[in-house]
């Protein structure tokens, strides 16, 4: 039987990757972007062509009357939410002294309130049938921390809290809680970097690369299927050693 996946900031780089992965595992997944419209309807179409079922869905996760509505949506389309990607994000680099309050909150209100909105709206249902799956995508910086980066690396921190504290609050409801930290992902954001920077971090990478959307796309892939089904609770680490 299809079960919907709904994955948020699933227009681009990780996000992509990771409704791509879903929906050729067999999902119909709701595509949540913000900004990237034309980019989350196109992927949706390439996977109605691909036989699929795919919906592209407006909303910013810090407002939690639109994610509500997108949820919704999805829901109308596809069908109830059996499994939860809370993957937007958005990057930081200051030095905390110079950070101003606003940027501070904003990356709150995307990564740690984002997944509060949406686990609050699609838990109802997954309590009610006693089965569900949430994957939360953190990052290395929120288990190591990070210079210029305090408040990207404390908002994904509490994402990483976040998903051990409720694992253990729904695991009796047979509704699995895990969460992915990636390393550094050649996505548009490290492209920007520069390419001397770029292999300045392949070179501390043990693994001798930088990890790629789709390394991280098949670690939530993994968790979300039957082989993970006694894993809840966990930070799958994809970083090619990058913190050993």
């Amino acid at each position: 039987m299809e079960k919907t996946a709904f994955v948020t900031g699933g227009s681009r780089g990780i996000g992509r990757a990771v409704v791509r992965r879903l929906a050729g595992a067999g999902y119909a997944v709701g595509i949540n972007y913000l900004q990237s419209r034309t980019a989350a309807e196109d992927l949706a179409a390439e996977i109605r062509v691909q036989g699929g079922r795919a919906l592209a869905v407006q909303a910013d996760v810090a407002d939690r009357a639109a994610v509500r509505a997108a949820i919704e949506q999805a829901v109308e389309a596809l069908g109830p939410i059996a499994l939860l990607v809370n993957n937007a994000g958005i990057a930081q680099n200051d030095l905390f002294q110079d950070m101003p309050e606003e940027l501070w909150r904003r990356m709150f209100a995307v990564h740690a309130d984002g997944a509060f909105h949406t686990i609050q709206a699609i838990l109802p249902r997954m309590l009610h049938e006693k089965e569900g799956c949430i994957v939360n995508v953190s990052s290395i910086w929120g288990l190591r921390g990070a210079a210029c980066e305090t408040a990207y690396a404390a908002s994904k921190a509490a994402l990483i809290g976040l998903t051990r504290s409720l694992a253990a609050e729904l695991a009796p409801s047979h509704i699995r809680v895990n969460c992915v930290a990636p390393g550094v992902i050649r996505t548009d954001m490290v492209e920007a970097l520069g390419e001397e920077t770029i292999a300045s971090l392949a070179e501390q990478t043990p693994a001798g690369r930088l990890g790629t959307p789709e390394d991280v796309a098949k670690a939530v892939a993994f968790l979300a299927g039957p082989e993970a089904d006694f894993i809840t609770g966990q930070v799958l680490t994809v970083d090619g050693g990058f913190i050993l």
